[in-house]
């Protein structure tokens, strides 16, 4: 158990938040419950303020939740042992997830009708919406998308198919349907390192971020896929390519609506849409600034551990993100449901919730001196072991008065065994129990039934966590 588990005995636990998760449902339905704020401000006559509610989104990010952090702090409460499994299994939290979508999309279609509608009489408006309406409703629909996007993690890391399905139309909206793969297949493979694009380096302003995490992240999820469907034999364009098929749910869906909004409608789209995956880029760049996991004499990296990630552990904007603040535990068990997720020991803590930090981070020089110092103490002022950037890395070293290092050698990290040789049938991954059965093989992952398991490459990963490498599996008697 960690220092923060609560041991209530098992039959007197309740999870205090097991209804506060629908709270994950405002962004989504903030616009539906603005609309009578609209109108009341447009009968009091005061129609300049009734421009102000279609900014919802943004004012829910950057002014309420952060506010609320403050007010009511961190949770501090984790399941206990024993509870885990029913927790897991409760369907409940489920259900508050899958509610998200039905609530996304009837948001953006009403979105597009108050963007493109010639005559809102009826809410009190003079002809249509004024164009800085519009652009607030634009942002408010890309803060539902952004969340999404978070929705869209936490279903795409699950082993049900349907559940995978409905990741990728939650990413329709924001037309970032490749996440689905990058994330899984390439960021938690990846993470704390130079090679990942979506683990912002030390001296890294988010601008320059950004872009590197936007098209390092789309490069990777099509050459991952690519990868996969070569193993099968199937082209590149195939329709089981996952990337290709998301992106494909997105034209459809902004297809449609163009056709029934018309193209005055493309502003709304492409606003809500990059604002949507920047706010998932925000929280990219602000989950592992700085944190680097160091390499083994072999030259492999040591397992990520707690200590990769930035945590929070508040309230609020824990149940607007499913537990994403709960980072480490999520790195360490990727397909352990939200409502299990723990707040450990271990990790590096960030000052407050998700939410006060986006904006922060649009802000290089308040971002670095709130946040170069904390980098610095976890990794005891030792600047040769942070993830630096590199057009930096001369700078930064000298400032710190660091020689540079070609490589740094994690020190006491145990070294993965070689990769099994004990003559078996079935091996398991030994951090989510996913077993590769020879006799049935991972058709889906290019491993038809028979393939052994010295024909599986040493560079394949678990295809559930994505957390161990085949050279971790252990064989089954």
């Amino acid at each position: 158990m960690t220092s923060l588990e609560t041991r209530e005995p098992t039959t007197q636990w309740r999870d205090g938040k097991r209804h506060l998760w629908l709270m994950g449902l405002i962004p989504a339905v903030a616009l539906f419950v603005m609309l009578p704020l609209v109108y009341g401000l447009n009968q009091l006559g005061w129609h300049a303020a009734a421009q102000v509610p279609f900014w919802i989104g943004p004012i829910l990010l950057f002014v309420l939740l952060p506010l609320l952090d403050l007010r009511f702090g961190p949770d501090g409460q984790n399941p206990p042992d024993e509870v885990m499994e029913a927790l897991e299994a409760d369907k409940h939290y489920r259900r508050c997830i899958y509610l998200y979508l039905p609530f996304q999309y009837a948001s953006v279609i009403l979105g597009a009708y108050l963007f493109t509608a010639s005559d809102l009489s009826w809410l009190g408006f003079d002809g249509a919406l004024g164009w800085s309406a519009k652009i607030g409703l634009a942002f408010s629909v890309g803060t539902l998308g952004g969340v999404a996007i978070n929705t869209a993690h936490e279903l795409g890391h699950k082993r049900e198919e349907v559940e995978r399905w409905l990741s990728k139309i939650a990413l329709a909206q924001t037309g970032y349907g490749h996440f689905y793969i990058e994330h899984n297949r390439g960021h938690h493979v990846r993470v704390a390192t130079p090679e990942d694009p979506a683990s912002s380096r030390f001296g890294e302003s988010f601008w320059t971020f950004l872009p590197r995490s936007v098209w390092g992240g789309l490069k990777s999820g099509w050459e991952l896929e690519a990868g996969r469907l070569r193993r099968t034999g199937k082209p590149v364009w195939h329709p089981s390519n996952d990337v290709l098929n998301a992106w494909v749910m997105s034209l459809a869906l902004w297809g449609a609506l163009v056709a029934v909004f018309g193209w005055q409608l493309w502003p709304y789209l492409l606003i809500s849409a990059v604002f949507g995956f920047s706010l998932l880029e925000s929280v990219n760049y602000l989950e592992h600034y700085g944190l680097l996991r160091q390499k083994l004499p072999s030259g492999r990296y040591e397992r990520c551990t707690p200590q990769h990630s930035w945590n929070s552990d508040h309230i609020v904007t824990n149940l607007f993100l499913y537990h994403l603040q709960r980072h480490s535990d999520h790195h360490a068990n990727p397909t352990r449901r939200y409502q299990t997720l723990r707040s450990m020991d271990g990790s590096p803590n960030l000052p407050t919730g998700y939410a006060s930090l986006i904006g922060l981070t649009y802000f290089p020089p308040l971002w670095r001196r709130m946040m170069d110092h904390r980098v610095l103490e976890h990794y005891d002022g030792d600047i040769t072991r942070v993830n630096i950037q590199p057009s930096k890395r001369a700078k930064i070293l000298a400032r710190y008065g660091a020689a540079d290092a070609a490589v740094a050698v994690a020190d006491g990290q145990p070294e993965p065994g070689p990769v099994a040789t004990v003559v078996a049938t079935r091996y398991r991954c030994p951090n989510c129990e996913y077993v590769y059965d020879v006799t049935l093989g991972a058709p889906r992952e290019g491993f038809p039934a028979g393939t052994a398991w010295a024909d599986v490459p040493d560079a394949w990963c678990c295809p559930d966590c994505g957390v161990r490498d085949k050279v971790d599996f252990t064989p089954i008697a």
